[in-house]
């Protein structure tokens, strides 16, 4: 990962290869921002008139470069937007877009204006995840590294809130990398195996049941899901444990190396991106080795449900009927609607753990994107108070997100009539919510529980934006990680 650290020296003196600065919106140009006052003065008060003349507006999102002719060391000046009345989510996203522009330079300056601990973290942050690159499969021919080093301007009394990004950041890094690593290369059992590595460095407790485990132990949904690959699934249980806790959050992650559909196979343009079916176990290992870090005092286990939904003689075929982890039973009408069945069991044995509140985050549907579109994460609950609160700590973790409800009468539409509930609906409405109401079904009773639904916040298909790049996002690590500081503090 790109390294960071804080420099309080001379912004126009820095031996490095481009500064970054903030420009806001002044009337029809834009002004410099507070933390480019030096660079100004060193183009004799000019500033403002050469980003005019490029035509930069200040606009949230916006990048001007213009070169410094000699005005400073750095060679190129990149002003980024930050629009009227910065939030910090928008600090992140200049610092991310400028930092991802500036792919093949060795140094960076960073001076956008970072007010106290959070907008240092906030800068910090989204220059980190705008350095990302997943280079693990290229040969280096035209393509760009990221920015090497980044300095960012800002006082040494803010190390603390450097350190956090840094770890939120690493957190995220591992979240896309694992999701952007091809099938080929991640099966459920490969999957497991980067979980042991994430655990041993981390101090984590880990417990990884294979396939023969998961069929004696009676987790139906796994094994049945997992069965018509020659991949074989597996259960992953993670443990984080603070002496000073007083309660307990459950974790659970979907994660489908590669989703088929099944014998219900999917259409050609609907199955090239399903690398990225495992997004939410990915953001559960990727929060828990944050969260092994940060320490929050709160017990957090974490389950991630791994298994690859593919067509063969030995698949799950529809009409079939699972019995579910703790023995519920599940007819399986449509073998493309697999990770509820994962999850399922994964919920029951989370319940097992005694937990004070369970979240669970899955790619789970289509129908999330039709109602909610890309970018915005899907929240149910059980509890209308915790869904609320989970959005409010998505936003705080400057993940967009929206409350959903579970329709009591959507139920219905899950009878089946030969086992305890269908993995579908005979109703084609509201695709999200009925599966929400589906994994509602084994949630313990008394245990409180939401359910994120990241099925177009895990994978960016188009141009990056801000900090995100294209292919896999990180979505829903840092809203997990939110929510357990929440629990620690009592918030939640």
């Amino acid at each position: 990962m790109t390294s960071i650290s804080l420099d309080s020296a001379d912004l126009a003196g820095l031996d490095v290869d481009a500064i970054v600065i903030g420009v806001a919106p002044a009337g029809a140009g834009a002004a410099p921002a507070d933390g480019a006052e030096a660079i100004d003065r060193a183009m004799d008060g000019r500033l403002a008139d050469a980003l005019g003349a490029l035509g930069a507006t200040g606009k949230a999102g916006e990048v001007t470069r213009l070169p410094s002719l000699g005005a400073v060391p750095a060679r190129v000046i990149v002003a980024a937007g930050l629009g009227e009345d910065p939030s910090a989510e928008d600090l992140r996203r200049a610092a991310g877009a400028a930092v991802r522009s500036l792919a093949g330079t060795a140094r960076v300056a960073v001076a956008l204006p970072a007010s106290g601990a959070e907008g240092v973290e906030a800068v910090a942050l989204g220059s980190l995840l705008g350095a990302y690159s997943f280079d693990a499969f290229r040969t280096g021919d035209g393509h760009k590294s990221p920015v090497e080093e980044i300095r960012l301007i800002a006082p040494a009394s803010e190390e603390a809130a450097l350190g956090r990004a840094r770890t939120l950041a690493a957190s995220v890094t591992l979240v896309r990398d694992l999701v952007n690593t091809p099938p080929s290369h991640l099966s459920p059992e490969d999957f497991a195996g980067e979980a042991e590595r994430v655990a041993a460095e981390t101090g984590l407790a880990i417990e990884v049941l294979d396939e023969k485990a998961l069929v004696e132990g009676g987790y139906g949904g796994i094994a049945g899901v997992g069965q018509g690959s020659v991949n074989p699934p597996r259960l992953v249980r993670l443990a984080y444990t603070h002496p000073e806790a007083g309660r307990t959050l459950a974790l659970v992650g979907k994660g489908i190396t590669f989703d088929s559909g099944g014998l219900s196979l999917k259409p050609t343009d609907a199955m090239d991106w399903m690398k990225s079916d495992m997004g939410g176990a990915a953001a559960v290992l990727g929060a828990l080795a944050a969260i092994a870090e940060l320490r929050p005092a709160v017990n957090v286990v974490g389950y991630l449900a791994l298994a690859e939904n593919m067509p063969s003689g030995t698949a799950q075929r529809p009409s079939d009927v699972l019995r579910i982890y703790g023995g519920k039973t599940v007819e399986v009408l449509n073998t493309d609607a697999e990770g509820r069945l994962v999850m399922a069991d994964a919920l029951v044995r989370a319940g097992e753990d005694s937990p004070d509140l369970i979240v669970d985050v899955a790619t789970l549907t289509g129908a999330q994107l039709v109602a909610l579109g890309t970018r915005t994460t899907g929240v149910m609950a059980n509890d209308d108070d915790v869904r609320e609160k989970v959005v409010a700590a998505a936003g705080r973790a400057g993940e967009p997100s929206w409350g959903m409800p579970l329709p009591p009468e959507l139920r219905k539409g899950l009878d089946s009539a030969v086992a305890d509930i269908a993995n579908i609906s005979g109703e084609r409405w509201g695709g999200m919510l009925v599966a929400g109401t589906f994994l509602k079904e084994f949630v313990p009773d008394g245990v409180k529980w939401a359910h994120l639904d990241i099925a177009g916040p895990a994978f960016h298909k188009g141009e990056p934006y801000g900090y995100t790049p294209k292919g896999g996002t990180g979505a829903a690590a840092r809203t997990l990680v939110q929510i357990a500081e929440d629990v620690a503090a009592g918030v939640l």
